[in-house]
């Protein structure tokens, strides 16, 4: 079978790698062409006949990876170039199925597309329309064969809107039990980065250029009014650098602080997210996939979010869902506290993490709460059971 997947951002590339792997697996003929990013690209890279036939990547997702209304709207016309030049190279490839992974604004448009040509269209982690413009509920209804889901509590949600959602688990699932953060040890993890052994507070400032520009000036007074206390001033501060983001999109905040707030010794670390987070005393985390990791990880955490003025404004009239994280999104309640806009500041920030590192019994509390989260997703092998359940859909099985 033929295969078109497209994953427009950081989350969607290391779900869609092992969605690959599985279709892999379970189609020992597929062939795979793809808009995702180096984690797709790898698993690529490692079937010996990825390329043939017209498999391989098409675009990497960090040419066109935005989030917020405003943003949407101020690069719309980069936008549009994607979905035309998507669109042709489907009609050019022909594949048995396109299999789309979150990222709706530019999904639905290949939906529509796709079905209105006869191509099979799987959903794969679904539009979070629970949360804002259910309206799309009818595209899913109307353009999607199959929708996937991977939160326990879409179940009932999609039900009760007549779409027939299948959930076989959650692939974070297996993606961090894989991990080598969850197989090595924390002295392996310090001597491979040539850190000290000293605390670690982990700070993810997200995965997008635009949460990195909101979230470094935060974060940096964050870490130089912790090193100003006592206890915390041998404390190492380690920013995870985001896939496809380099050096350049972090060394001017940090040079920043360091000017007006003395040296901070903030360092950043590329392709160590998951072991930065599994080896810190606490971490501070931009609201998406990561908080979610952070829980199955086992790291206390305190979630951060700022966007622009006006996305914020048009947010809080449309979006519906009380918490903005996942954890807490699948047990209905603040596992773990999230800070929003002006609250997401540094004091806060020092308050909630002495709070995190010193008070025994709420760290202890919020870790009984990650095991409700976990026990709620399930266990291991969704991304084989999805790849399964696609392959029978295509072969008629």
């Amino acid at each position: 079978m033929k295969y078109y997947i497209i994953a427009g951002e950081a989350s969607g590339d290391l779900h869609g790698s092992n969605l690959m792997k599985g279709l892999y697996e379970e189609d020992p003929e597929a062939v795979i062409r793809f808009w995702g990013g180096d984690l797709m690209n790898g698993v690529c890279r490692e079937r010996q006949h990825c390329h043939e036939g017209g498999g391989g990547l098409v675009r990497h997702y960090r040419d066109g990876a935005i989030m917020g209304f405003w943003e949407v709207l101020t690069h719309a016309g980069k936008l549009l170039g994607n979905v035309a030049f998507c669109k042709k190279d489907i009609l050019g490839w022909k594949p048995d199925a396109v299999i789309l992974i979150d990222y709706p604004g530019f999904n639905f448009k290949i939906a529509e597309f796709a079905h209105k040509h006869g191509i099979r269209t799987f959903y794969y982690i679904a539009p979070k329309v629970w949360a804002s413009r259910e309206g799309r509920i009818r595209k899913l209804k109307e353009y999607v064969d199959k929708l996937y889901i991977v939160f326990p509590f879409e179940i009932p949600y999609f039900k009760s809107k007549g779409v027939d959602a299948t959930y076989l688990g959650n692939p974070l699932v297996d993606s961090i039990s894989s991990s080598r953060a969850m197989n090595e040890s924390r002295k392996e993890f310090l001597e491979r980065n040539g850190l000290e052994d000293k605390p670690v507070i982990a700070l993810l400032a997200g995965s997008r250029k635009g949460e990195i520009s909101t979230m470094m000036p935060v974060l940096t007074r964050f870490a130089a009014k912790m090193q100003a206390i006592g206890k915390y001033k041998d404390y190492q501060f380690i920013v995870a650098g985001a896939p496809a983001r380099s050096m350049d999109d972090y060394a001017g905040y940090i040079a920043e602080a360091d000017t007006k707030y003395g040296k901070t010794g903030i360092k950043v670390l590329f392709g160590e997210t998951l072991s930065v987070i599994r080896h810190a005393e606490a971490a501070v985390v931009n609201s998406g996939t990561a908080s979610l990791e952070t829980v199955l990880l086992g790291t206390p955490q305190v979630v951060g979010y700022i966007c622009n003025k006006l996305t914020y404004l048009i947010a809080k009239h449309i979006v519906k869902i009380r918490y903005i994280s996942l954890g807490n999104l699948v047990v209905d309640r603040l596992a773990f506290r999230e800070l929003i806009q002006n609250d997401c500041n540094a004091d806060n920030l020092v308050a909630e993490v002495r709070k995190l590192i010193e008070d025994r019994q709420y760290r202890e509390k919020m870790l009984e709460e990650y095991e409700e989260i976990r026990k709620a997703l399930g266990g291991r092998g969704s991304s084989r059971a999805v790849a399964a359940s696609m392959y029978k859909e295509l072969a008629g099985k």
